[in-house]
C-alpha cells in the first residue's frame, strides 16, 4: 500500500531532494543500505536528544514503531535497521529531512570512495 500525499506517491517524494536521496538508499547495496541506515539513525537520535524531544535512544526508536505496519510490503520492510532509519526520517520535520538528505548524499559518495580505492588498491596488488 503506498501513501498519498498532496497529489505524491510516497511521502518523501514531497522534496526533490529528499526522493533522490532515498532513491539512492532503495537502489544501493545491501551493505551500502545498512551503513546509510545506521548513520541516519545516529544523526537522528543525536538531533533529538539535543533537541530534548526525548530522553533516550530506546524512546527514539519507540516512537518511529508506534503506529506502525509490520511487514514487507514497502522495499525497506527487508531488515529491521533500514525500516527504523526510514521510519525516523519519516518523522523529522521537513527541515531536518531536507538536511538528512544531503547527509545520505555525503555518505553514499564517501562510500563509494572508499570502495573504488579499495578496489584500486586490490588491482595494484
Amino acid at each position: 500500500m503506498t501513501e498519498q500525499l498532496d497529489g505524491q506517491r510516497r511521502w518523501y517524494d514531497r522534496d526533490p531532494i529528499l526522493s533522490k536521496a532515498v532513491k539512492i538508499i532503495e537502489t544501493s547495496d545491501d551493505s551500502l543500505q545498512i551503513q546509510i541506515a545506521l548513520n541516519l539513525i545516529k544523526i537522528i537520535v543525536e538531533h533529538n536528544i539535543d533537541d530534548e524531544s526525548y530522553s533516550s535512544m530506546d524512546e527514539i526508536i519507540e516512537s518511529a514503531n508506534e503506529g506502525q505496519e509490520v511487514g514487507t510490503s514497502r522495499w525497506y520492510d527487508i531488515d529491521d535497521t533500514l525500516r527504523t532509519a526510514i521510519q525516523l526520517l519519516k518523522g523529522c520535520s521537513e527541515e531536518m529531512q531536507g538536511k538528512l538528505a544531503q547527509d545520505i548524499a555525503t555518505i553514499v559518495a564517501e562510500s563509494l570512495n572508499k570502495l573504488d580505492h579499495r578496489k584500486f588498491y586490490q588491482l595494484k596488488v
